[in-house]
This record gives structure tokens, C-alpha cells and sequence, in this order.
């Protein structure tokens, strides 16, 4: 079965945000949209979003580092989001594995996003349903777009090519031939991080995959965007067919 999914390497990752705009750009005028802004140049500005880019400065003084992660659904094979929807909104394409909304059905009871681990999930208070990203369904399958063209909005206007998409399924993919290269050369090590931002729920919990060269001292991060619950780190060892080397 095809899994499209997301791969991105926070090595290159600089934080701009341009997954952000062109994600909400491209989506509010689509079939996904609109995605509503609350006070947006304002000192609090709110509103829906399907990514997001939070900065973290993880590790104690003075060996500390800045990672931004961006945050949106991963589109998990097995996604958790799904059995609990009382109406059944929320639902995985067999076609391609992308898990969507249909806003139809959903009554904005937020039961899929109190069950999403990564917290990407958001009520659109305007329209008063739950949204989220996905993987600019519209645009990937749109032939009157040049190849090139049909990814997704984030992937497109990364300045850095840090976003990776395709099918993990397929050996011959891109982000299939990265997940090999990073499973040769590096060896995986694990840290959970509670965070203090108000913008995310005090539980929860960002799982920062730190990918630790083997022969030189420096450190090597990517995250893997189409794993089905992190929180069981067995279950990402059997789809990244990467070896655990340890849990901080």
C-alpha cells in the first residue's frame, strides 16, 4: 500500500516559517480552507493553522541548541485520530495513506485531537470543525500542474530542501533512499522534552529524534513524519528499520 509522507531534516531547518505562509496560503482558498485568523498582527495573534514551526532551545548551559520542529500531522499508518471519532470525520485514504477530515461529519468534538500525540489538530472556532493538514491533497493529484509542481505547498517553497515527500513505501522514493542513508551512517538516540509554551498543552511531550554520527562528534537530526505512535519506540524501529541504540 502507497504511504505518502513527509521527511524532514532539522540539520537544515532555519526556522523561516515559509512552511507556514505557503501552507495557509495555498489551503485557505482551497477545498481544505478557510482557515481563520484571529488578531493576526496582533500581540497575541490566533487562528487556525495545518503547521506550525516552534523553536525550542534544548540541552543546559552552555551546551545548548536551538532546534526548530515543525509540527503538523504525521498521517500515521496507524492513526489514533480515527477510531475514537464518534462519526467517522476522521478517516485514512487506502489510496495513498493520507488521513483527512470529512467537515460534513465533524461535530468539533475535539475527541481526535485529544488523541493525536503530536498535538496536531486544531478547532476551527469560526466554523466550529477540526482541522488539519493534508499533504495538499489537492494539489499532488492536480494534472494541470507541471510534475514538478504536484507536492505539497511547505515542500515547494522550503528555501533549504528540508521537507521531503513522497512514498515511504516505495524503495526507489526519495524519502525511502533517505531513510536508508540515514540507517547506514548513523546511530539513534532518543530525548523527550516536557515544554513550557503556552501555545501547547502542558502534557505534552515533543519527541526529538537525535541522529548521532558514528564516526564524527557532531550531531545529526531528522524527523520522520509518517511513524504511527512515537510513543511506542518499537513501533518506529519496525518502519524506519533503524537500530535503538538508547533512550535518555
Amino acid at each position: 500500500m502507497t504511504q505518502l509522507a513527509l521527511i524532514i531534516d532539522l540539520n537544515v531547518c532555519v526556522g523561516c516559517s515559509a512552511c507556514v505562509t505557503s501552507c495557509k496560503e495555498w489551503n485557505t482558498s482551497g477545498p481544505a480552507g478557510f482557515m481563520s485568523d484571529d488578531n493576526p498582527y496582533q500581540k497575541d495573534p490566533t487562528g487556525t493553522f495545518f503547521n506550525r514551526v516552534q523553536t525550542y532551545e534544548v540541552g543546559e548551559f552552555p551546551k545548548t541548541e536551538t532546534v526548530h520542529f515543525p509540527k503538523s500531522c504525521l498521517h500515521c499508518e496507524e492513526p489514533p485520530c480515527v477510531p475514537v471519532c464518534p462519526t467517522g470525520a476522521s478517516y485514512k485514504r487506502e489510496l495513498d495513506g493520507i488521513v483527512l477530515v470529512d467537515y460534513d461529519k465533524c461535530i468539533g468534538c475535539k475527541y481526535c485531537s485529544w488523541a493525536c500525540p503530536y498535538g496536531a489538530r486544531e478547532i476551527d472556532e469560526h466554523q466550529k470543525v477540526m482541522k488539519k493538514c493534508t499533504l495538499c491533497v489537492d494539489r499532488i493529484y492536480d494534472e494541470a500542474l507541471p510534475e514538478a509542481e504536484r507536492k505539497p505547498a511547505c515542500v515547494l517553497a522550503c528555501p533549504t530542501n528540508a521537507r521531503l515527500f513522497g512514498d515511504v513505501h516505495d524503495a526507489d522514493s526519495e524519502v525511502s533512499e533517505m531513510i536508508r542513508g540515514a540507517h547506514s551512517r548513523l546511530t539513534i538516540t532518543y530525548r523527550v522534552v516536557r515544554t513550557k509554551s503556552p501555545s501547547i498543552k502542558t502534557n505534552w511531550f515533543v519527541l526529538i529524534i537525535r541522529l548521532i554520527k558514528s564516526r564524527k562528534n557532531t550531531t545529526n537530526r531528522l524527523m520522520v513524519r509518517y511513524l504511527t505512535i512515537t510513543r511506542s519506540f518499537n513501533v518506529f524501529a519496525r518502519h524506519s528499520r533503524m537500530p535503538l541504540s538508547g533512550i535518555q
